[in-house]
């Protein structure tokens, strides 16, 4: 007997993007916030969030549907990982990193004309970039970024090494956090022009200025300063296309002294291609965006590094089923 099929899965994916839209209203009006306030119940949270009683029920109704949102008794509790991050005011506040992509959400409804009569540069969306939207766009992103860092420095010990260069460093959390963590260790962030206006601002509130530099600069082009020996590229690889990924990583392998090492830390697709999901989104993302990027196979850049002449080239994983990290060494 074989197993019975239906529209179910096919269902759930031609509506996903409503619990989207659920979780982004719930974060404009502040729905998680007002809970871990104590307001429990769904008349305080009409008096505090100004809606309709209906719109209430109907949006407590899916956050607990999508749970977001539990019964604790008869009154209502955020779940964990909500609790965690989408509190405003809480040191691990993520609210902005949720958002972050909204913006792209009708482009992404217009994927079938952006395949159909293709407008792509290399750079994208950061063609145009100013330094308010580099301010914008990092507000958003540091949280997640100074967290991955911190992750970076409790898998990679850099105790021995005196320059990391961080290629397109943004916030400067990779520079930063490894400069805190390592005492002897100098970095320089090398980024757009106008990133590095907002790089130098998270670089001075963490009063780090004597040991991280910033370098305005487009790193898919021109050689990079000399000699390092780290170099760090996090968190920016489907924004770019086999050709300028290669390229890079051979001009980061010339800057590099004898020993030294990099790591491309990125969402790596697996090598069948079949996973994870958020790579493969992150690639399509870059047809909405307006680049020439696309998703890289694990294997892909495992052969940007050997074609280089990196040695020492594995892939192993970063944050489970997102970030995976691709590291060499130099002879």
């Amino acid at each position: 007997m074989t197993d019975r099929i239906d529209t179910t899965r096919l269902q759930e994916m031609a509506r996903a993007y409503t619990a989207s839209a659920v979780l982004y209203a719930a974060l404009d009006v502040g729905l998680f916030t007002q809970v871990n306030a104590g307001c429990t119940t769904e008349k305080a949270l009409v008096e505090a969030t100004g809606l309709r009683a209906v719109d209430v029920d109907r949006l407590v109704s899916c956050a607990l549907s999508l749970e977001l949102l539990e019964w604790k008794g008869d009154e209502l509790c955020n779940a964990r990982d909500v609790e965690a991050y989408l509190v405003q005011g809480k040191d691990r506040y993520a609210g902005p990193w949720m958002m972050f992509t909204r913006p792209d959400v009708p482009g992404w409804f217009q994927m079938t004309e952006k395949m159909l009569d293709p407008a792509s540069t290399k750079l994208g969306m950061y063609d145009e970039l100013t330094v308010e939207s580099a301010r914008k766009y990092h507000q958003a992103t540091s949280s997640i970024g100074f967290g991955a860092a911190r992750r970076f420095v409790r898998t990679v010990d850099l105790s021995d090494r005196k320059h990391l260069l961080d290629l397109g460093g943004g916030s400067g959390a990779y520079s930063i956090t490894c400069v805190e963590q390592f005492e002897g260790l100098k970095a320089t962030v090398l980024d757009l022009p106008p990133v590095v206006v907002a790089t130098q601002e998270y670089i001075s509130d963490a009063g780090v200025q004597d040991r991280v530099k910033t370098l305005g600069a487009d790193f898919t082009q021109g050689e990079f300063p000399s000699p390092v020996d780290v170099v760090v590229m996090a968190s920016n690889l489907p924004i770019y296309d086999s050709q300028v990924i290669g390229d890079v990583v051979a001009r980061a392998f010339r800057a590099l002294e004898s020993g030294g090492e990099m790591h491309l830390i990125g969402e790596m697709l697996d090598n069948d291609r079949k996973g994870p999901v958020d790579a493969a989104m992150w690639g399509m993302n870059e047809l909405i965006c307006g680049s020439e990027g696309r998703a890289h196979t694990r294997a892909e850049c495992e052969g940007y590094f050997t074609s280089a002449g990196f040695i020492d080239v594995e892939v192993t994983e970063f944050v489970a089923g997102t970030l995976a990290r691709c590291a060499g060494k130099k002879p």
